[in-house]
């Protein structure tokens, strides 16, 4: 029974304006269909993504210029046991200003609490995304920005008789990088030879 891991990291930069907000959401999205996240996993981390670059936008910089610096982590493990192939994902997702930053982490934290209330702004964004992440870290120090890094774990197990090899090969072992042998391509070329 042979364990396997692997990791993917992406960075990407962009402008503080509202219409890339839709950007961050999609890349991250587009950076996880590797490990083929249901739809639920997908939406939940969209929307904690989309809540911490819209802060970044209205309280980082005020809505003005600045750069925004969104990093993504994504650690695969594979495990085999007896029965199951199990694949457990753990994706960290950083999102960095470098706005005014916050004075009081707690209280930004509490739910309702907003600096901006003349622009309908909920404060409920800090919420969501500890509702949709495992784990959400705010660091931020006034005048020099704020950096969020949210952790999701996500996790598959497949019954080895519900799928032949070839499929879990296709499915669950594009988990590991093309250089790579997968346990299943293990047991395919020794089947082929006999």
């Amino acid at each position: 029974m042979e364990n396997k891991s692997k990791e993917n990291n992406m960075t990407l930069e962009f402008d503080a304006k509202s219409e890339n907000e839709s950007l961050a959401r999609i890349a991250v999205a587009s950076f996880l269909t590797e490990i083929d996240p249901t739809i639920e996993e997908i939406n939940d981390i969209k929307t904690a993504v989309s809540e911490a670059v819209t802060n970044s936008i209205v309280h980082g910089y005020n809505e003005g210029p600045g750069k925004i610096t969104l990093k993504c982590k994504l650690v695969c493990n594979q495990y085999e046991k007896q029965d199951t192939y199990t694949v457990s994902s753990f994706i960290t997702i950083e999102i960095k200003d470098l706005g005014v930053g916050i004075t009081n982490i707690e209280k930004a934290r509490e739910p309702l609490f907003t600096t901006k209330p003349e622009f309908e702004r909920s404060g409920m964004g800090f919420m969501f995304m500890e509702m949709f992440m495992n784990k959400v870290d705010v660091i931020s120090e006034p005048g020099k920005g704020t950096t969020v890094i949210m952790e999701k774990k996500l996790k598959k197990v497949i019954e080895k008789n519900s799928i032949k090899s070839s499929q879990y090969n296709s499915k669950l072992m594009s988990h590991t990088n093309s250089k790579s042998i997968g346990l299943v391509n293990l047991k395919e070329k020794s089947d082929q030879r006999a």
